[in-house]
């Protein structure tokens, strides 16, 4: 199957110059064709990649600066473009700017790319219009290359081979009568059905005070100055540690779950939507804009997603299910009589059944609830946790505890 390899470069300042080059060629490339297709669209007329690739090729005739960079990388662009567009509509792509976005393009010819180890810490790569480029060999290549990403991440560039590794996803896994519920959350990042709460901080006081310091440096001085470029590149050391440390959580903790378990159960969260701004626009302001701005960094801290997307490549090589089920009801719900009730939920950390009296640790009973629904999900092939729209009259009702119909389903175990 294919996988990835990232690699930390060590270029020249010639080599480095070249990268920022190809960079801002194909961010250039970028923006001039999503200009292009969106004016197309206003029209009401379509553009595809065929039609953008001929032109670029007439382009080059005109503007030798874009012979700079290689053929196929400036035509991957287009690709990719053509791509996103499709995916999710030609006024949705956004826009590369120059502060904003770093440099990245990809070679997509494997068969120009020649990988070669030159010792125990460090291997070299032939690129097209690059030469040979040497890197940290911090793990082995372990298969084909099929292409080669450049890219640059705060002050150092890295290289990301997309690999051909052979693998298959096995038929069955090593521990097949096992399964885990995985609650993730603000205050704890993970939690499991088995009782274990799994947390790290990705900042050190010392680096937030540091990164507090720098942002209040940057908004006094000026754009384009030798000492912003400074200050920014400090910035983002701090940040790509915390990003690093980020990862390797996810990617541990992943590994972790996958690996010791046939089933994982987690929450189907729209993080993207969960993380949106509440502030509103001039006519209909947002309400309590603090609080959502406070709660959207601490989910974004967490890195919820990024742990959903690590376990699912984990999964690929271990023969694990991964189940999402809905999110309604899963704190407030008693993993030990079923029953649903917010009194439940006596503080963020603390869950006591207003029914039977079980106490546990509220997110370890979100997990249990997650890992019930995700059996009943994997058993029945149906979410089983949907309640009867029919209901009787306002006045008429009694207060009585809800119960999820996964009670009647039970906990079917595979």
């Amino acid at each position: 199957m294919l996988t990835g390899r990232r690699y930390r470069l060590s270029l020249t300042p010639e080599q480095a110059e070249q990268c920022e080059l190809f960079g801002g060629i194909c961010r250039s490339v970028w923006n001039t064709a999503l200009e292009q297709r969106r004016e197309c669209r206003r029209r009401g007329a379509w553009i595809n990649y065929n039609e953008q690739a001929t032109q670029l090729a007439d382009a080059k005739t005109e503007h030798g600066w874009l012979k700079q960079a290689p053929s196929h990388v400036l035509q991957q662009t287009l690709m990719d473009l053509d791509r996103a567009c499709r995916a999710h509509g030609t006024f949705r792509v956004r826009w590369r700017s120059g502060r904003r976005w770093s440099p990245s393009f990809r070679f997509p010819a494997g068969k120009q790319i020649t990988v070669e180890r030159l010792g125990r810490k460090w291997g070299r790569a032939k690129l097209p219009k690059l030469g040979w480029v040497r890197f940290r060999w911090s793990r082995a290549l372990d298969g084909m290359v099929r292409s080669a990403t450049v890219s640059r991440d705060g002050a150092d560039w890295f290289v990301s081979f997309l690999v051909e590794d052979g693998a298959t996803t096995p038929e069955r896994h090593a521990a097949p009568n096992s399964g885990v519920g995985v609650d993730r959350g603000v205050a704890t990042a993970v939690a499991t059905s088995d009782g274990d709460l799994l947390d790290r901080e990705f900042r050190t006081k010392g680096e937030a005070k540091r990164y507090r310091r720098l942002q209040q440096k940057l908004a006094r001085q000026q754009r384009g100055s030798t000492n912003r470029k400074k200050a920014l590149a400090k910035a983002r050391r701090i940040k790509r540690r915390e990003t690093d440390r980020r990862d390797d959580f996810c990617n541990q903790t992943a590994h972790q779950l996958a690996t010791h378990n046939v089933l994982v159960a987690i929450e189907d969260l729209r993080t993207r939507n969960m993380t949106a701004s509440a502030k509103g626009t001039t006519e209909e302001p947002g309400k309590r804009v603090a609080q959502k701005s406070g709660l959207n960094r601490s989910i974004l801290d967490k890195g919820w997603h990024k742990l959903q997307l690590a376990v699912e490549n984990v999964a690929r090589y271990t023969g694990t299910k991964i189940v999402k089920v809905p999110a309604a009801y899963t704190s407030q719900t008693c993993s030990a009589c079923r029953v649903v009730d917010p009194k439940s939920r006596e503080s963020q950390a603390r869950f006591r059944c207003t029914q039977c009296g079980h106490a546990e640790h509220a997110d370890v009973n979100a997990a249990k609830n997650i890992l019930a629904a995700g059996r009943a999900v994997s058993a029945c092939g149906d979410l089983g946790n949907a309640r009867s729209v029919k209901q009787e009259p306002a006045g008429n009702r009694e207060e009585v505890p809800r119960r999820p119909a996964l009670e009647l389903i039970g906990t079917p175990h595979i």
